[in-house]
């Protein structure tokens, strides 16, 4: 079975403008995709961990998260 943590690319980066600045390039994305590997930057995690963060922004963007490792999570719809 394929690792989609392993085999995607980070296509999304959420920095210190937080999920708000990326959650519609995240939607956008998700149309045309089955998953989004999402990369949370060291100033983005300021406001709290990724978990969060990765659940926050799955919410924002009519998704949900398939998995989350390090500061990356994929986000699929």
């Amino acid at each position: 079975m394929s690792d989609p943590m392993h085999d995607l690319d980070v296509t999304v980066w959420v920095g210190k403008n937080g999920i708000d600045a990326v959650s519609e390039e995240l939607s956008e994305q998700l149309d045309d995709r089955d998953a989004v590997k999402v990369k949370f930057l060291r100033a983005a995690r300021a406001e709290g961990d990724t978990e969060v963060l990765a659940g926050d922004l799955a919410e924002a963007a009519n998704g949900t998260v398939l998995d989350t490792r390090g500061h990356t999570a994929v986000i699929q719809r």
